[in-house]
């Protein structure tokens, strides 16, 4: 397949390949995905973002296996839920949060998508993230891909969407020793704190690295795939002038 020699050739040129993740798992997980991304079933307004969110790369650099149990923080609409379910097959099983807060933001999307046990390996929570609806040790890998910079933001006055220390406290608990997390953000400026969630909807790579480690998790490896020298970083993300450019890190973490 020619999108998957791509992109073990993007791995191995970027060095990406560490001893710890081999040529053979790298292409095992890109496999998945690019045959999750071209299920018949799925939406052609899905299929349209992949170029902008390229989750062949990213989730073949997670690590994708059949008949892991991935908690999927944050999953929105569903975008990521779909492929996820996929890749990991009948076998695998996802559990997709989204805060309570975000319903209005959501609409019936998140339902819609698993209407009619479409996926019927998925299973929608709603908590705050500092409350995950999953049994302690019970996940091979938490995803929360562009949403660590929620833990700054107030959906309203005086309401959070969770204690910083806690969530991931949280994400720690639910995750199988030896489990993997992914996170993937929009970088915010250097030395800035966590307010910058509220404001320009970003957070840096190393406040994150910070409440990870202190909940117990270590860094496996880092992906610059999502990187971009032009975002100034000081623009909030949803600028007509940097949004879907943003620069983003991309984190892998074990417990």
């Amino acid at each position: 397949m020619k999108q998957l020699r791509h992109l073990v050739s993007i791995l191995a040129v970027g060095g990406l390949l560490a001893a710890s993740f081999s040529t053979f798992a790298a292409s095992t997980s890109a496999e998945l995905v690019a045959n999750a991304l071209i299920h018949d079933d799925r939406p052609s307004e899905d299929a349209a973002d992949d170029a902008r969110r390229m989750p062949l790369e990213v989730l073949a650099f997670a690590g994708i296996e059949a008949g892991m149990s991935i908690f999927e923080l944050e999953g929105g609409g569903g975008y990521y839920t779909e492929i996820l379910s996929r890749a990991v097959g009948p076998a695998g099983s996802v559990i997709v949060q989204n805060p309570p807060s975000f319903d209005a933001f959501l609409g019936d999307g998140p339902a819609n998508r698993i209407a009619n046990n479409r996926l019927p390996n998925v299973r929608n929570t709603r908590t705050n993230f500092d409350e995950l609806d999953a049994a302690d040790n019970s996940i091979d890998m938490v995803t929360w891909i562009l949403g660590p910079h929620e833990l700054g933001f107030e959906p309203a006055e005086n309401v959070t969407l969770g204690d910083p220390e806690t969530a991931f406290a949280e994400i720690a608990r639910v995750l199988k020793p030896g489990g993997l997390f992914l996170a993937v953000d929009h970088i915010a400026p250097a030395n800035s704190g966590l307010d910058s969630g509220g404001t320009l909807h970003r957070i840096r790579e190393e406040i994150v690295s910070d409440f990870a480690e202190a909940a117990g998790m270590e860094v496996v490896r880092i992906s610059h795939l999502h990187k971009n020298a032009s975002d100034p970083l000081d623009s909030n993300v949803f600028d007509p002038s940097i949004q879907g450019k943003t620069s983003k890190f991309i984190v892998l973490y074990r417990k």
